[in-house]
């Protein structure tokens, strides 16, 4: 009897409670009590939603991130953020986002760094490690979710982040090795499965998707001895990995004495059949293998019918050890398609949401364990929308085909290198040393939402709508200029998001109503649906930019998503590659750019912050993905003249290691987070000779704190170490959208400050006489 079970949840709340309640309690509007009850509530409706499996996740659930949650675990929580006689809750959000609720300035702490999760939009609070280190075990906080779920009725199955792994996600800050603090923390793993014995625990989900990377000698019998040592444990280990193939690793991991072991099984095909059947050379007799059938990354339908061929030989070979589960943790798809009452009908039939995914495996469990016969009904039904959505018109458009087959390489190529492009820029925009500018987009202000929302149900015709966003429009404009900063931006008072807002205007997108999911803390995102071929039919957002121009004399960007960002923050459609699906919205982009050079912008901000991101986990596999992802950048950007300077920007990624990539993307500027690495970032620098212009972030917009005109001067003098002065700007690490006018206002009046300290620095620096 094949079992089902489940590897995390969203844990936002299916209409984002854990998101509004987060927020009033920052906001000191809502008390510690107030915010559990919230989060007890979301536990209750996700359990609720799971009961029908066999093991239910625990410990998936987090006030910010599970990262966070494991360092907290761990008792790996730097003394910054700890003050006498507060609670931990409050130590947590300072180390999330640089200050707890009530805080005072004198608490405010630099928040932890901040980056991707592996290959997804997800961010996680990066661990912070040094020689020094040591861990003690905090577990009350897993404990009482346990007792909690066991309360609700559902058979808890413990999550946690394995050792290895949250070795290799941390960063030692004295250039350590960080393997040299295995030995101290797996005593505290040991501890922590004696703990869950105790508590009558019968399997603990422990996660090692580092498994599914290229690992060298040292990580791998870093893996070996952490398992060894825990092999005596008399709570049941499931291994857990996800976000791709074992692959090299099958062999480690095949060996590793634990009772089972999870791997993504979503390939089809004569090689994954053959390396799924070489892993069972590999098991013991008595372990069990759960195979992630159903993509926990994507939103479509899957084809039960094809999973239970794939499957019977090993139902058949396996019975009661074969174990049934989504791909990863579901956090990275939207709760329940159950909600969406306007999405289009015929795509809405294509998908699945959480909820879904998970009575889809119901219905793989009951044709395995009962026969097809059992759930006949349920499989017509989803063979009819698999059939339907391979069949549908409005999924291929032959021009758009035909427009990508005919790309030249002569299309993604300026027509003069940087060098001499900068001498027209220079002449063309007039700027200072020390540029100050913004990224995009100012605070989404309560009357932008409510001007939004009741355009959107009707209640405010276009022309009134536009007004108001002409006003907010106006008045960001205005506060720029009051500032004092050298390249404005529009404030993007119309856009409810970077990506959905151009997918509404593109063709081949449709969206969901209440289709959230987490980025980070209490930011979520509602990705579009890629279901067909793209096109753009009209010009989306040049009658802002000449708008906004129209008020000032400064020049203002023209600021637009880029095609790689727009795919990896998207749904994208699992029927054609990636890179084809990227070129096309390459020219839709490209087309966008031309018709804001052709209404005068001088300056074109492209946003790639999720270059990184979709880079393979596997380095063998970095090339192809970069090469046609700095392709369809440069598809976008390279039609303009040479006196159009296109900027690009990248946040909260860790790039150094494809910085050759970047370079070759050839934007005239590039934007970096560098704030909370505290110019980390730039390090790559040392060694490489980055030959365009470059804003280092000095404002971390992910932390209410402001930073000071002397933190932001230190800051800059790192990167002119490293950067000539003269091919620098100076600008906030990300978008303004999630912070207040009260919070932005002091930290880019220090911001512009700075800039002029620096300039008269080095004016007064170029005349003294050698």
């Amino acid at each position: 009897m094949a079992k089902i079970h489940n590897l995390g949840f969203p844990r936002i709340g299916s209409k984002r409670e854990l998101k509004f309640a987060l927020e009033a309690y920052w906001n000191g509007d809502n008390s510690k009590t107030a915010l559990q009850a919230v989060a007890q509530s979301v536990r209750a409706e996700n359990w609720g939603m799971q009961q029908h499996c066999d093991f239910v996740p625990v410990g998936d659930f987090s006030f910010y991130d599970q990262v966070l949650d494991t360092s907290f675990l761990l008792g790996n929580i730097p003394e910054r953020v700890a003050i006498s006689d507060d609670h931990e809750l409050d130590q947590y959000f300072r180390l999330a986002r640089g200050r707890s609720a009530n805080d005072t300035d004198a608490q405010c702490v630099f928040a932890g760094e901040m980056t991707k999760w592996f290959d997804t939009n997800y961010h996680y609070i990066v661990p912070e490690l040094n020689a020094d280190s040591t861990f003690h075990l905090n577990p009350e906080q897993l404990i009482a979710q346990i007792k909690e779920a066991r309360a609700q009725g559902v058979n808890a199955k413990p999550v946690v982040i394995g050792p290895v792994t949250y070795l290799w996600l941390a960063k030692t800050k004295d250039n350590s090795d960080k393997l040299t603090l295995l030995d101290r923390l797996l005593p505290i793993y040991a501890e922590l499965l004696r703990l869950l014995d105790d508590n009558h625990v019968e399997w603990v989900q422990v996660e090692e998707p580092i498994l599914v990377t290229e690992l060298d000698d040292d990580w791998q019998l870093a893996i070996v001895k952490a398992y060894q040592a825990l092999q005596n444990a008399r709570v049941n280990i499931l291994l857990t990995t996800y976000f791709g193939q074992l692959e090299e690793n099958l062999p480690l991991a095949g060996q590793l004495p634990v009772a089972g072991l999870h791997i993504e099984a979503l390939q089809q095909g004569e090689d994954a059949n053959r390396l799924l059947d070489n892993l069972l050379n590999f098991l013991s007799d008595d372990q069990v293998l759960s195979l992630g059938i159903i993509d926990g990354r994507n939103i479509w339908k899957t084809d039960l019918i094809a999973c239970l061929e794939k499957l019977k030989p090993y139902a058949e070979s396996l019975q009661d050890r074969l174990w049934l589960a989504p791909s990863c943790s579901l956090l990275h798809v939207p709760v329940d398609l159950d909600n969406e009452t306007q999405i289009d009908t015929e795509v809405k039939a294509w998908l699945a949401f959480a909820k879904q995914k998970l009575e889809e495996l119901q219905i793989l469990s009951r044709a395995l364990n009962d026969g097809p016969g059992s759930v006949q009904a349920e499989l017509t039904e989803n063979l009819k929308a698999v059939s339907n959505r391979r069949q549908s018109k409005r999924v291929h458009n032959p021009q758009v085909i035909k427009a990508t087959k005919d790309i030249s390489a002569d299309m993604t190529k300026r027509s003069n290198n940087y060098q001499n492009r900068a001498i027209y820029q220079k002449k063309h925009l007039n700027l200072p040393s020390f540029p100050t500018t913004t990224i995009g987009s100012f605070p989404q202000t309560t009357d932008i939402r409510q001007a939004r929302r009741q355009f959107k149900l009707g209640e405010l015709d276009n022309g009134r709508y536009e007004e108001k966003m002409k006003e907010q429009i106006r008045v960001s404009i205005e506060q720029q200029e009051s500032l004092g900063l050298d390249v404005l931006v529009h404030g993007e008072a119309e856009r409810n998001d970077m990506v959905e807002y151009f997918g509404e205007q593109l063709k081949g997108y449709t969206f969901s109503q209440f289709g959230w999911v987490q980025s980070y803390g209490s930011r979520c995102v509602k990705p579009p649906i890629i279901f067909g071929d793209i096109s753009r039919s009209q010009a989306m957002t040049v009658k802002w930019i000449d708008f906004a121009q129209s008020l000032t004399e400064k020049p203002v960007k023209g600021m637009l998503t880029g095609p790689v960002t727009l795919l990896n923050w998207s749904f994208v459609r699992d029927d054609i590659s990636r890179k084809e699906c990227c070129l096309q919205l390459a020219l839709a982009i490209r087309e966008e750019v031309l018709d804001l050079e052709v209404a005068g912008v001088k300056i074109i901000q492209i946003d790639e912050p999720a270059l990184r991101e979709g880079l393979p986990l596997r380095r063998s596999q970095w090339t192809e993905y970069l090469n046609w992802a700095v392709e369809s950048f440069r598809l976008s950007a390279s039609g303009v003249k040479d006196e159009t300077q296109i900027h690009t920007h990248m946040c909260y990624s860790e790039f150094n290691d494809i910085i050759d990539s970047i370079a070759q993307m050839d934007a005239d500027v590039i934007t970096i987070e560098t704030s909370r690495s505290d110019m980390e970032l730039l390090d790559v620098f040392d060694n490489f000779s980055y030959p365009n212009e470059i804003e280092p972030g000095v404002y971390d917009i992910h932390s209410p704190n402001i930073p000071s005109e002397k933190q932001i001067t230190a800051l800059m003098d790192k990167a002119a170490q490293r950067i000539p002065f003269d091919r620098l700007w100076i600008n906030p690490d990300c978008g303004l959208k999630t912070r207040q006018w009260k919070e932005v206002l002091p930290a880019l009046k220090n911001m512009v400050s700075a800039a002029q300290s620096l300039r008269e620095y080095h004016s007064a620096t170029e005349q003294t006489p050698a």
